[in-house]
């Protein structure tokens, strides 16, 4: 069972001067009746409510009657007896398929669910970023708190994003547990599975370095047989002549020596080269006949 929204509301006094509800209580109207919504400056208050546009008042609060001031809980004692687990999916594009990661967060009992399509390379992740706010805010309550992933690349990939993400849910006191993977369990930052996640992390950052060093040796090994790496050269003798005629006789700008330019060979055939073509063309020149006269 989710935490009421009136529930996180109330766990601060509301910062409107025509209100001035204190924490524990509903907000107020001018003529001290409750109000029939939480005024927007306090629900801001709450990370994880912050895009809604009105929090309705609960009828356990009786919206319309006379206001009062409620009692509030016992400095200490915790507003949430209950593990609240927050659900995390996530697919790098929009091509591939979340539906599996979300049946199965479901199936191990989430009360919300957070889910976006976007790559682990983009910094920042809305997603992602409102699940950890809504976590902070259910452990500030005093609820314990379990972030649930599928598996720990949906969370991230490299061991600085890894680790960082566990350094959060270790400063809110918050849980991890993976579904599925080598870390399938559920997992305390703050204890011995601290150690162990970043364990893992580093393998997944290792795994990452081995593919990166086989791309480059299978790219020397290409160069060392005569492969071409990257794109095709689209220039050539005649080009490059021209190019300089019409740079150092007609004094004629990047763009417009391009435009007067016409590939021969490839794919590209026709077609004019770009301005970047022709000045990397004329600078490897330059550079060349600089260092024949040293």
């Amino acid at each position: 069972m989710a935490v009421a929204p009136h529930n996180l509301v109330e766990a601060h006094a509301c910062p409107m001067s025509s209100c001035q509800a204190p924490a524990g209580s509903p907000c107020r109207t001018t003529s001290d009746k409750v109000a029939l919504k939480y005024h927007t400056a306090r629900f801001q208050l709450v990370p994880s409510l912050r895009s809604e546009l009105h929090i309705a008042t609960p009828a356990v609060r009786h919206p319309g009657s006379t206001w009062k001031a409620l009692a509030v809980a016992p400095a200490g004692a915790p507003a949430i007896s209950m593990e609240i687990r927050i659900g995390y999916a996530r697919v790098s594009t929009r091509g591939q398929e979340i539906q599996s990661q979300i049946d199965a967060l479901e199936a191990s009992g989430v009360h919300r669910l957070f889910q976006e399509h976007i790559s682990t390379r983009v910094k920042e992740r809305p997603e992602m970023k409102a699940a950890l706010a809504a976590a902070r805010e259910y452990r500030s309550l005093g609820a314990k708190v379990t972030l649930v992933v599928h598996e720990m690349k949906r969370l991230g990939r490299g061991a600085l994003e890894l680790l960082k993400a566990a350094e959060e849910l270790r400063d809110a006191g918050i849980e991890l547990e993976f579904l599925t993977g080598p870390l399938a369990g559920k997992h305390d930052p703050s204890g011995h599975g601290a150690a162990l996640f970043a364990f893992f992390a580093a393998m997944a950052e290792s795994e990452r370095d081995y593919i990166r060093d086989k791309t480059l040796e299978g790219q020397e090994t290409a160069r060392r047989n005569g492969t071409a790496i990257g794109g095709t050269k689209v220039s050539d003798e005649d080009m490059l002549a021209t190019a300089l005629r019409l740079r150092d006789e007609e004094n004629l700008s990047l763009r417009e020596i391009a435009s007067r330019l016409v590939i021969r060979t490839g794919k590209k055939r026709g077609q004019h080269p770009s301005a970047a073509t022709v000045m990397r063309m004329l600078r490897e020149h330059d550079e060349q006949a600089a260092a024949a006269t040293v």
